[in-house]
């Protein structure tokens, strides 16, 4: 009973915390709905009501940063999404526990490098005068030098694939725990029925984990509308502009940079709204597919 009055105590320090920062702060989600300044107080601001809501859904800009977030977003659902649990059932086979380790290291090792750090890589890679133009010169793919962030066309390209590179491990860990609680049983019932690796990887491993891909999933889905800010902050200018103005940049610009702060809230409460839709529609039909779901 002593050891679980400690835990208790602990468990409310955490939700202590939770209601201190996460809680309270959103009674200032009404500012959305008012015309705020610093200089007064949220309540003495006065009501505009959805003023700020019209604004942005009339603005000129609207089409081109919905296309910009939905269609990096959508691109790394297809794309970025599955390569994880790939990576991590292939990762499971390697017998060899030094080179299981080497390649984890390897992997996560991106992750726990700031975007500012590996922007400046990238952008030093990406240059003119960079590494990778100098490899493709030499290996006759190209002849003249590309500036690929000068472009907006390839811009789409460098967000997904440094996006990869940088979180493909650390995505993996969950889906490795996942699968090292899978019934070595199993494996056995599988091998004597004559099963090879894939096939255990495919029949036993993949509907094992089944579960986790799927809460994951509905997760990625409400997220949809989310883009790596400091991903594109460091790597976006104003020659690919066009292609890397998403909500979120576009919610700094025009909203905190220019002191629109009720502006700025309404567009984050817009977002906020539309991710609550995509995550119980999601949780819904992974219910009713594999009868998975949050709630």
């Amino acid at each position: 009973m002593i050891g679980q009055r400690y835990l208790q105590v602990m468990a409310l320090l955490g939700v202590a915390w939770m209601i201190i920062f996460n809680y309270i702060p959103m009674y200032s989600v009404i500012i959305a709905f008012k015309e705020y300044n610093i200089i007064h107080s949220v309540h003495d601001a006065p009501w505009v009501g959805f003023q700020h809501f019209r604004e942005f859904l009339e603005d000129d800009e609207l089409p081109n940063v919905i296309w910009n977030t939905v269609g990096m977003s959508l691109i790394k659902l297809i794309i970025a999404f599955p390569l994880p649990i790939i990576f991590a059932l292939f990762l499971n086979e390697l017998r060899s526990l030094k080179l299981k380790k080497f390649v984890q290291t390897i992997s996560y090792l991106p992750h726990f490098l700031s975007w500012v750090i590996l922007g400046g890589i990238l952008t030093t890679w990406l240059a003119d005068v960079g590494i990778i133009n100098n490899m493709l010169i030499a290996l006759g793919f190209i002849e003249e030098p590309i500036s690929y962030l000068a472009e907006p066309s390839y811009f789409w390209s460098i967000v997904i694939t440094s996006d990869i590179w940088k979180e493909l491990g650390w995505s993996a860990i969950i889906y490795l725990a996942a699968i090292a609680g899978v019934s070595p049983e199993l494996y056995e019932a599988a091998t004597i029925d004559g099963a090879g690796r894939f096939q255990k990887m495919w029949f036993v491993t993949l509907p094992s984990i089944n579960g986790t891909i799927a809460i994951l999933f509905i997760l990625a889905v409400s997220g949809i509308l989310n883009s790596n800010f400091d991903q594109i902050l460091v790597l976006r200018n104003s020659l690919n502009e066009s292609a890397s103005n998403v909500i979120d940049v576009y919610v700094y610009q025009t909203g905190l940079l220019s002191g629109r702060y009720s502006y700025s809230a309404a567009v984050g409460l817009f977002k906020s709204i539309i991710a609550l839709i995509l995550l119980i529609m999601a949780n819904q039909v992974s219910k009713k597919l594999n009868d998975t779901s949050l709630f």
